[in-house]
């Protein structure tokens, strides 16, 4: 299967990495998401891109460079919606915890029989002092209202399936600029009079880092393409894949990157670990590694009717 990008698709990825690179610095990024910053990404197109005829391949390409530059807020919950959304996988009984409770129109509850809306007006929390993502606001809500009917469980598992690929594509993005730092860094710092770079181990760290981005971008986009042509695989299969790929290249890269750094990797002026903190809040959705692994190995591969030549 091809991968390389189409023209249009380069041209797409290019226009929206402009577009936060020009918008959102990281200084920006820095004092969290607001509704400003949700206006700009939904005048851009960010979250209409299904209903603006683009495909699961092409918004895996539009997270992937939102995941680079680390833009906070419930993107992946907002996509096709026209307001600010926030959701979760709904559980059996609380407590709950909401993202960006302050921000967010309206929660989303995901769940086997279909989806609720609650207008989150109506929903009432406690804010935790210190989240594991300083970009990332949580609620500790202790019961839901019941909402209303929004989707059946059709739309439900679209949205599982669609919210995992493009997750896994953030993470992706995030792993990519965790490389990126960290190439960087240890072209820089010096050691022995010598870039650290030049040192085998630090070349290890930073090989091992390109090649968990590697195969976790080409796992994610052929998750992506199955979403657009169902016939063509297995979708439970694909996006689970996919997820599990990107979760531990998130997270394995943020912790490469943070020892490359050293001592600097562990401070708050240095981006790293926004990224890797990020990296361990986005495990726990659409499925955490140890889920993910699970769902892969519970999978059938018929690899018999695929099979030719002499055995």
């Amino acid at each position: 299967m091809n991968f390389d990008l189409s023209d249009d698709q380069v041209a797409l990825r290019d226009g929206i990495r402009a577009l936060l690179e020009g918008k959102f610095p990281m200084k920006r990024v820095r004092e969290g998401f607001n509704l400003d910053m949700w206006e700009v990404l939904a005048s851009a197109g960010v979250f209409s891109l299904r209903a603006d005829g683009f495909g699961w391949a092409d918004s895996a390409i539009v997270y992937e460079e939102l995941g680079r530059a680390l833009i906070p807020g419930p993107l992946v919950w907002s996509f096709g919606c026209a307001v600010p959304t926030g959701g979760l996988l709904r559980m059996d009984s609380g407590p709950y915890f909401v993202e960006h409770l302050d921000e967010i129109d309206e929660l989303h509850v995901l769940g086997q029989e279909g989806i609720r809306s609650i207008d989150a007006k109506q929903i009432s929390g406690k804010a935790n002092d210190w989240p594991l993502d300083p970009l990332t606001p949580v609620w500790r809500v202790e019961e839901l209202p019941a909402g209303d009917p929004f989707g059946e469980a059709d739309a439900s598992a679209e949205l599982w399936y669609g919210g995992g690929v493009i997750t896994a594509a953030y993470l992706v993005g995030m792993a990519d600029a965790l490389t990126t730092l960290a190439v960087d860094y240890a072209g820089q710092r010096k050691q022995f009079d010598r870039p650290i770079g030049s040192f085998q181990a630090i070349k290890h760290i930073c090989a091992d880092m390109a090649v968990r981005v590697e195969v976790a971008r080409a796992a994610t986009q052929a998750a992506a393409c199955i979403l657009d042509d169902p016939g063509s695989g297995n979708r439970e299969r694909s996006v689970s894949g996919a997820k599990l790929l990107a979760n531990e290249a998130g997270i394995a890269n943020g912790r490469a990157a943070t020892q490359v750094f050293g001592g600097m990797g562990f401070t708050w002026e240095v981006d790293v670990h926004l990224y890797l903190k990020r990296a361990w809040v986005l495990d726990t959705h659409f499925g955490s590694i140890d889920h993910l692994a699970d769902a892969v190995a519970s999978t059938h591969v018929d690899l018999g009717s695929s099979a030719s030549g002499n055995h």
